[in-house]
């Protein structure tokens, strides 16, 4: 009996070692995770994305489910891990505001091609209207690549709704980071494919977000907006509480009158879990359009448009862009976020120059 009571105790004591370093490894591991440097990819096939990791903390996920009549990054988090984009229509969350449902995450894409409205498409649009809708489709991704920068290099189709294809588009998405801020440079190239296309004059476009309720501007009055198509979409009124954003631009303007003008960065910044995040949005140079116009709306979009005019700005004349069959049009557009302080001007300054001058 007091052998077989010793053994007992010899194989206690035998799994409480087991389990301290069992223990001891998982501290090791998330140690370890905590220390990592630079990005890294995770693929997903089933559930149709790419995590995006930056020193060791998840920022985004590319998702390509063609549930979606686009890819897009969702969802995008600051530095500090507060999520910054909407999550209605993928992960409704509470107290947010469920309008516009084609804005989803981080995307581009744009609302007159070849007469297609490619931005308002979404799953709420009737299937016998569908027709005057356009579709992007992931293809291929072509390469992702982690290391001290991470490159995602991927290929979609924008088709329309009979599924001929108008233009190849050919993206890379190169992420970096550090402790307290993140950037994502998105590069497109649009082909046209079957023959020319045009982009007419749209305010819909092109490189947008949607952000959370938190980067929100105060509003107490209910809104209505409508498409290119006179569509109607009411943004009713919400409690403000935790309501903190506002934008500010390189013309010098903010919040509501920042909409329609035309800037090289404009920065929204707002209060998320108690701390300062803001992000901007910065163009480059070397686009068609240059700089592009502010499609920035108090209740959450934050876009930036370089082939819109006259929708902005009636006083000027209407674009216009024609791309020839097996020619391509190439847009840059730099998304940077940074938390625990504000974006200034003379960091935005800094973001722009060096964007500017880096492709």
């Amino acid at each position: 009996m007091v052998l077989l009571n010793f053994k007992n105790r010899i194989r206690q004591k035998g799994c409480l070692i087991i389990l301290m370093v069992s223990l001891v490894q998982v501290l090791n591991l998330s140690a370890q995770s905590t220390g990592e440097k630079g990005v890294r990819f995770v693929k997903d096939q089933k559930k149709e994305k790419i995590d995006i990791y930056i020193n060791g903390s998840f920022f985004t996920s590319y998702r390509y489910s063609t549930k979606y009549e686009k890819p897009f990054l969702f969802p995008v988090t600051a530095p500090n891990g507060s999520v910054i984009t909407r999550g209605y229509p993928v992960e409704p969350r509470k107290g947010e505001r469920v309008d516009h449902p084609h804005h989803i995450g981080i995307w581009f894409n744009y609302g007159n091609v070849n007469g297609l409205d490619f931005w308002n498409n979404s799953s709420s649009i009737p299937s016998d209207k569908k027709d005057s809708y356009g579709h992007i489709t992931h293809q291929a991704i072509i390469r992702a690549e982690g290391g001290s920068f991470g490159i995602l290099e991927v290929e979609m189709n924008w088709d329309d709704n009979k599924g001929n294809l108008i233009l190849k588009e050919h993206t890379k998405y190169i992420f970096s980071g550090d402790s307290a801020s993140r950037t994502i440079d998105h590069i497109s190239t649009l082909t046209a494919v079957n023959g020319p296309v045009e982009f007419g004059d749209s305010k819909e476009g092109m490189f947008a977000i949607r952000v959370d309720r938190a980067f929100e501007m105060p509003s107490n009055e209910a809104l209505v907006f409508t498409d290119d198509k006179g569509n109607p979409t009411t943004v009713p009124a919400n409690d403000n509480t935790g309501v903190t954003g506002n934008y500010s631009s390189s013309n010098g303007r903010s919040g509501d009158a920042v909409w329609g003008t035309r800037n090289k960065w404009v920065i929204l910044t707002g209060i998320k879990d108690n701390v300062p995040v803001s992000f901007a949005i910065i163009d480059n140079p070397a686009n068609k359009g240059f700089p592009a116009y502010a499609h920035a709306r108090g209740y959450g979009l934050f876009a930036v448009n370089n082939l819109g005019c006259n929708s902005y700005d009636p006083a000027q004349p209407k674009s216009d862009l024609i791309i020839e069959k097996g020619k391509s049009i190439t847009l840059m557009h730099r998304f940077f976020i940074r938390s625990g302080l504000a974006i200034k001007t003379d960091e935005a300054e800094a973001q722009f120059r060096n964007f500017s001058g880096k492709y």
